[in-house]
């Protein structure tokens, strides 16, 4: 199979690969659509281990191990691989563990695909198997988890399935990020509001979310005006609202001076979650400087889903595919890159460089050059 090996300096090379074969509690999935993640180039730069590091994964079932009884060969899924572990997205086959694999519903959806691809009346031989798979789907896994346990684990909201009945201001920074807008729309099913989120391009898109709603104080605001702005911002959206503190942040950026922003209008003994570890900061001991002393400080890291917050990641990938089933949940835009895994490459450098606003670059893997040649089991 064809599987793609990001490399330092986002160079990304096109490698034959045995198929990938499941442990006992693991699924192999023929890999439709691949997803990407900031992460992805980010990793590789830090560690200096070169490897598939995508973790998205939407398509249909291939195999599975001898405890799997959840899913079977062809079911539409999507997935979220272990990060940093052999089977990623970045290939025709990935491999993902049966807790964090969930059920597509059965339809066909033209979703938020480009009208060059909406203007054919069924779908041409090429993308046949695609148009069975939603490219939404590919953009979930991921970004979706990080912000559930922000929001749910390391902040300890109140979840969906027991929404708060009073006022519980959050901010949430970075809210066009794919992980900011999951947390806004999480945080609405939880009735948490107001949503003091902060953008810059994806303004109009954060308003557009489901959930997002101004008569409940919910406020934008531009970080492109500086950080005086934004402060300024925050706390005259929370005096709008007429509250008085705002305990709760949701920081989807980490960078940039956003927990410093953060810490100069969170009450100091609220409670600050972010997704990188801040200046000179680590995974276990995040470094937010700037914040309050009092201040909860946490790096929420989706990995946990892995280990010690598997339980809550078996249910919330089902929460998301209910959600998707009856509409109540939704994934995020996304822009489809040419050339299957040759458009990798090109996709890491424009997240590097900035070029994406609230969009998501997904890849179609049966466009890869040489897709499905000597497709040699393990």
């Amino acid at each position: 199979m064809k599987e793609a090996i990001v490399r330092k300096n986002i160079v990304v090379d096109i490698i034959d690969s045995p198929v990938p074969t499941p442990n006992n509690d693991q699924v192999v999935i023929k890999v439709v659509i691949s997803g990407s993640n900031p992460k992805d180039w980010k990793t590789v730069e830090w560690s200096g281990k070169e490897l598939n590091n995508g973790d998205d994964i939407a398509g249909t079932v291939h195999s599975v191990g001898s405890n799997v009884t959840e899913f079977k060969p062809g079911d539409r899924v999507a997935a979220f691989h272990e990060m940093r572990e052999p089977g990623g997205s970045y290939a025709e086959y990935a491999i993902a563990y049966a807790h964090a694999t969930f059920h597509l519903p059965e339809k066909t959806s033209y979703e938020g695909i480009s009208p060059p691809l909406l203007s054919f009346p069924t779908p041409p031989p090429l993308l046949q198997e695609f148009a069975n798979i939603d490219p939404e789907a590919s953009t979930i896994p991921l970004a979706a988890m990080t912000a559930a346990l922000g929001l749910y684990k390391r902040l300890s909201l109140s979840p969906p399935s027991s929404p708060t009945t009073s006022p519980t201001p959050l901010i949430i920074y970075g809210a066009a990020s794919a992980v900011g807008a999951f947390g806004v729309k999480l945080a609405a099913q939880s009735n948490i509001h107001p949503l003091l989120c902060v953008a810059g391009r994806g303004i109009p898109f954060v308003k557009s979310l489901p959930g997002f709603d101004p008569s409940k104080g919910d406020a934008v605001i531009d970080y492109r005006a500086g950080d005086e702005a934004v402060v300024s911002g925050l706390k005259e959206a929370l005096k709008n609202s007429g509250l008085e503190k705002v305990e709760y942040a949701l920081d989807a950026t980490s960078e940039h001076g956003s927990y410093e922003n953060i810490g100069r209008v969170i009450d100091p003994q609220g409670a600050l979650t972010g997704v990188l570890p801040g200046k000179g900061g680590s995974m276990e001991k995040p470094n937010y400087q700037g914040v309050p002393e009092g201040l909860r400080v946490s790096m929420t890291m989706v990995g946990s889903v892995f280990g010690t917050d598997k339980e809550f990641g078996r249910e919330y990938f089902r929460f998301f595919a209910k959600g998707l089933g009856d509409g109540s949940f939704t994934g995020h835009p996304f822009e489809i890159r040419e050339g299957g895994l040759a458009g990798v490459q090109g996709a890491l450098r424009d997240l590097k460089e900035g070029k994406a606003s609230a969009t998501k670059y997904v890849f179609r893997i049966e466009e890869t050059e040489g897709y499905g040649a000597d497709n040699i089991a393990a």
